[in-house]
């Protein structure tokens, strides 16, 4: 079995690459992203159009890992997302928990406050 936690350092370094055929290699064929304030997206081909739709503005993003822990197949990595969204910068502290399977994610929950996101938009 992969070591999980680095399979997810991995995954949150890959995301500053905007690639996304990169990020969705990481997940189960039939994994789940669940970005809280939406629903539940299952399977690469949901996935692909699901990321790329945050990608297709952002100029740039560096997540720092503030704390990285793990038990048994689960992950639980509490982040700040450093994002370029076009010419605005987006800051959004985030807590993502993984439910990982043979080295991949199976489901991944990611908690934040949508407000941050929006008004730094705005702003």
């Amino acid at each position: 079995m992969a070591n999980n936690e680095q399979v997810i350092a991995d995954f949150i370094t890959a995301w500053s690459r905007l690639d996304v055929e990169e990020l969705v290699q990481y997940f189960c064929e039939d994994g789940v992203y669940h970005n809280m304030p939406t629903k539940p997206v299952t399977g690469h081909e949901a996935l692909r159009p699901f990321i790329a739709a945050f990608l297709k503005d952002w100029t740039s993003t560096e997540w720092d890992v503030l704390n990285l822990v793990s038990k048994g197949n689960i992950v639980i990595a509490e982040r700040l997302d450093r994002t370029m969204v076009g010419d605005k910068p987006v800051n959004l502290p985030c807590c993502g928990v993984f439910e990982m399977q043979d080295g991949r994610i199976k489901v991944w929950r990611d908690y934040f406050d949508i407000g941050t996101y929006v008004s730094a938009l705005r702003g």
